[in-house]
């Protein structure tokens, strides 16, 4: 990651165009090999913050949740490095053989993942098989509808690891 995007931060996004924004800030710093797991429940906006880690990266295709395909590979549209975006759950979750890494070079992918960045919704618990350094990434989507009920908005945190 370059250093145009801080280690450690957090930010809240009042609205879906605000998480994307982050998002996007973030794609501009990844860089080959880069490994980002996100963290936060369902409907914290992992997916959307993807879709702006992809604008950023200049990619290809529509990003959507990997969730019934694993892994989706976007390629990039200039020199960039490809987006590998994974739903870890269904790597280290029930039905996995115990070797999330191994199961992800098994899906055939076109790019190593050493030349791609590599994005992973709900990566806790697999960062540390497969990355010795890695971008944490945590959606907090309930702080600020306990605060108001009507509210978008999520607090997004994040620190290297």
């Amino acid at each position: 990651m370059t250093p145009e995007f801080p280690a450690e931060g957090s930010r809240v996004c009042p609205t879906a165009a605000s998480t994307r924004q982050l998002g996007a800030e973030l794609g501009r710093a990844l860089e080959a090999g880069d490994v980002v797991v996100l963290d936060g429940p369902l409907g914290a906006g992992k997916t959307t913050f993807t879709q702006g880690i992809a604008e950023g990266m200049g990619v290809r295709g529509r990003v959507t949740s990997p969730t019934f395909v694993i892994a989706r590979e976007h390629r990039p549209l200039g020199d960039g490095p490809a987006l590998i975006h994974v739903d870890a759950y269904r790597l280290i979750g029930e039905g996995s053989f115990g070797d999330p890494l191994g199961e992800l070079d098994a899906l055939d992918l076109d790019t190593g993942l050493d030349a791609a960045v590599v994005v992973a919704e709900w990566g806790g618990g697999l960062v540390e098989q497969i990355a010795e350094r890695y971008l944490f990434v945590q959606l907090d989507r309930e702080t600020l509808v306990r605060e108001d009920a009507e509210s978008e908005g999520r607090i997004i945190s994040w620190r290297a690891g």
